[in-house]
């Protein structure tokens, strides 16, 4: 079975959506579907460096083998006097390309909504009769209609509501996700199946080395806020509650990067609070960086005003890191389950508490990151989410020898 992935970017600062998809590829590769990535060499305010236009292998940064490369098609993303059109990341070369070999697939797995490369996609996919499968990345969700509403309102009933009526399925990533976009009214089929995470190789003393790289003092509570820094995030918010418990111990490290306006804002807001001189802002880290920070942290914080998964708060888990997050992460009902952690709301008043309640508890951090990583193992491993999608492949691509048209029809 040939199945095409489309995503507007793979770029690591386009965040969790972008890695979650070449992971994925990786591991439907391991597991024998023919998978591949259709995408635009988009980079956030650049453009990546790779040959556009031909099928190359390109590396997953953490795969679920070591080495792993994935095929992906890059296409020229079309660069425009306009910010909003160049973000709506147009591309001629991808539609021409799309237009005249789509059929050569079964089915289409297509990720993001309210972005050129996706709709264009699924009209295509429609024209031509090919099935496919829209993972809309938590943006049916009330949090991400409300941004820029009218825009996507007009947008939603235009173009989007078509493509989305006729997908063969919809495919949600957790249940949270799911129950809000079901509120749209939505006649496809649903499913739920959720990320995967590579489980890492363990670090020696991981924490020793984080205090001496960082130079912070022996058993002072580390908390890691990990996640493209952006105001969804709730970065703002952990900071001021920060600044209300600076009678107790503890040092903040801030990794990721953003728009710069807002990079400055927060770097204000540190300065402002007096937190700068125990706060680590380390920028935008990857590979043995990354997983230095996750596995020699003491807490992960991300008090997020939505997020229809939470990939960040995934790898803190499965690198047996306790999490501090919102009720508006969709996997705050398994940190609460399984006790994996601390949720309450993303006010200045709750969080403030929270971190005040969670510092003084350093003595149950080693039991919760033991269950969090037991449960990321058991749970959200790639070999089980691959056989997952795999089979709903085979549910919605079309029956051998059965013509496209039938086939469509039945799934619409």
């Amino acid at each position: 079975m040939r199945v095409l992935h489309i995503i507007p970017s793979v770029a690591q600062v386009r965040g969790g959506p972008s890695q979650a998809v070449l992971e994925m590829v990786s591991a439907l590769r391991i597991a024998g579907i023919d998978a591949e990535i259709a995408t635009t060499n988009d980079n956030g305010p650049t453009v990546l460096d790779v040959t556009c236009g031909q099928k190359i292998n390109y590396p997953v940064d953490i795969a679920v083998q070591d080495g792993m490369q994935v095929p992906v098609r890059f296409f020229e993303r079309q660069q425009t006097k306009s910010e909003s059109l160049t973000e709506f990341l147009f591309s001629w070369d991808l539609t021409h390309w799309l237009w005249h070999h789509i059929s050569d697939y079964d089915l289409l797995h297509i990720h993001v909504l309210f972005s050129y490369p996706s709709t264009a996609a699924m009209a295509i996919a429609r024209w031509h009769q090919v099935p496919y499968l829209l993972r809309p990345i938590g943006q049916l969700c009330h949090w991400s209609l409300t941004q820029s509403a009218i825009k996507k309102k007009v947008y939603l009933a235009l173009i989007e509501h078509a493509n989305l009526q006729k997908a063969s399925a919809l495919h949600f990533t957790t249940h949270q996700e799911l129950e809000e976009a079901s509120l749209l009214g939505l006649t496809p089929p649903q499913l739920v199946i959720p990320h995967g995470v590579h489980l890492p190789e363990r670090i020696e003393q991981p924490q020793a080395q984080l205090r001496r790289l960082l130079n912070i003092p022996e058993q002072t509570p580390i908390l890691l806020f990990l996640s493209r820094l952006h105001p969804k995030k709730g970065l703002d918010r952990l900071i001021e509650s920060l600044s209300h418990a600076d009678m107790l111990p503890f040092h903040l490290v801030i990794a990721g990067s953003g728009d710069p306006s807002y990079e400055a804002e927060i770097d204000r807001q540190l300065e402002s609070s007096g937190l700068k001189a125990r706060t680590h802002r380390v920028g935008f880290v990857t590979g043995e960086q990354k997983q230095q920070l996750l596995q020699g942290a003491d807490v992960f914080v991300l008090p997020s005003h939505s997020e229809n998964f939470g990939v960040a708060v995934l790898e803190a888990l499965a690198a047996g890191l306790p999490v501090l997050t919102s009720p508006q992460v969709a996997l705050s009902p398994l940190i609460q389950e399984h006790q994996l952690g601390w949720i309450c709301d993303n006010t200045v008043e709750a969080l403030t508490q929270t971190l005040q309640q969670l510092l003084t508890q350093s003595e149950d951090y080693p039991a919760m990151g033991q269950r969090a990583h037991q449960i990321a193992r058991s749970q959200f491993s790639w070999v089980e989410i691959a056989h997952q999608i795999a089979q709903s492949y085979e549910q919605y691509a079309p029956l051998p020898n059965t013509p496209l048209t039938l086939q469509t029809a039945q799934l619409c």
